[in-house]
């Protein structure tokens, strides 16, 4: 940094002690030229002189707190100085009003600042013109080009300083920006977290859990030894679904974004496979596929994959009957995805829902939900008249564009 922007910083940090180096700076030039070497041109009193001139000049120092306080005695202080002084030596004394017509400028408010430094020039340079007409001339005209000048700077500053403002605002504004993408980005990563837990290790769990208790039941008479060690399976593998649960619960917060899934996950190539699990479980599944199968895009189907292991993972869950129907139509732009529970789904009690609303904390059918609807499809789910429990899903082949957009 060169040595005048050092100044500058001197200077705002030290506001006053530079306002007053500016009040002493003009007093001693006004001083030197009105007095030095001058004596017998003083046509009034010399030590009234003084004053006027350290008055003028001395209110710079406060021309910051009271800028047109300021003005106002160091015109009238530099007046007297320039009736008291005789000649034209003492003309730089009107540098002390000058500057305080820059302050006015650059601190009032603009219109009323403008005003009156206008008015104070005009005031001035009459006065000059009636008091001492020998001012009239190019001296007079120069105190009004400089008063103009210093009154333009004044504005100039001040518009400066509302710029500078504005961009710090603006800077500030995109920071709180970041910030609010920032969390929405965290917030739609803990979504995801939540869904993709649900989907990938409950599944399993409640596979643990079912088939431990058939095979506590089974073994039960015959090796006590193992009937406890899987009842132990049994408990432990309630308590994961149980944490697993809350974990849901709270990673998945009201009034969370929708987000798209588009991660490497199974998909529907890998159908077969999860089917082949449910049904050496116990789980009776009929399978049926219409149309030609269309290949879909990776996030829609990781989506389908999903939506059909909660289905029936709920269906061997819930069911009453351990069946299930699970029908893929394949249409020209859209897949559509049904499972059907013909036995209803049991409520805690062990008795089916035959009609009513989706029971509540249903988190695997709020995921689904989600993740269909963040592609453009559309999901329903829930129990028909006939006790049947039924999940409908439609997903485009290509779904929306929906990568994450900044806040307005």
């Amino acid at each position: 940094m060169n040595a005048i922007g050092h100044l500058r910083r001197a200077a705002r940090r030290h506001a006053h002690l530079a306002d007053v180096a500016i009040a002493l700076a003009v007093f001693t030039a006004t001083a030197l030229t009105a007095f030095a070497g001058h004596s017998d041109s003083v046509g009034g009193s010399r030590t009234v002189a003084l004053v006027a001139a350290a008055l003028a000049c001395g209110v710079l120092a406060g021309r910051r707190r009271r800028p047109l306080a300021t003005l106002a005695v160091s015109a009238a202080a530099a007046e007297l100085f320039l009736a008291q002084s005789g000649g034209t030596g003492g003309v730089l004394v009107l540098l002390a009003p000058l500057t305080a017509l820059y302050t006015v400028a650059d601190l009032v408010e603009r219109r009323r600042g403008l005003v009156l430094g206008a008015s104070a020039v005009a005031a001035l340079a009459l006065i000059h013109a009636v008091h001492k007409p020998a001012l009239l001339g190019p001296q007079n005209l120069a105190f009004i080009a400089l008063g103009g000048l210093a009154i333009a700077a004044g504005d100039s500053s001040r518009n400066r300083r509302a710029y500078l403002a504005e961009v710090e605002q603006r800077a500030a504004r995109a920071e709180r920006e970041r910030e609010r993408d920032t969390r929405r980005r965290i917030a739609e990563e803990r979504l995801r977290i939540a869904r993709d837990l649900h989907d990938a290790v409950g599944h399993q769990l409640a596979l643990i859990s079912v088939q431990s208790n058939v095979a506590g039941q089974a073994l039960d008479s015959d090796v006590a030894a193992a009937s406890e060690a899987l009842s132990h399976v049994k408990s432990a593998s309630r308590k994961a679904l149980g944490e697993l649960r809350d974990t849901v619960s709270l990673l998945r917060q009201p009034g969370d974004p929708i987000a798209p899934t588009a991660i490497p996950a199974p998909g529907l190539d890998g159908l077969d496979e999860l089917l082949a699990s449910l049904r050496a479980s116990g789980l009776h599944i009929d399978c049926h596929v219409d149309g030609k199968v269309v290949s879909l895009a990776p996030a829609a189907d990781l989506t389908a994959y999903r939506v059909i292991q909660e289905s029936l993972t709920n269906v061997y869950k819930h069911s009453s009957r351990r069946q299930a129907r699970l029908t893929l139509s394949y249409d020209r732009h859209e897949l559509r995805i049904i499972v059907d529970d013909p036995g209803g789904q049991r409520s805690a009690g062990g008795h089916a829902h035959a009609s009513g609303a989706v029971p509540p904390r249903r988190h695997g059918i709020v995921g689904m939900r989600e993740r269909v609807l963040a592609l453009g499809g559309r999901f329903t789910a829930g129990p028909r008249p006939d006790g049947a429990f039924h999940v409908a899903a439609d997903l485009p082949y290509q779904p929306l564009d929906l990568s994450p957009e900044l806040a307005p």
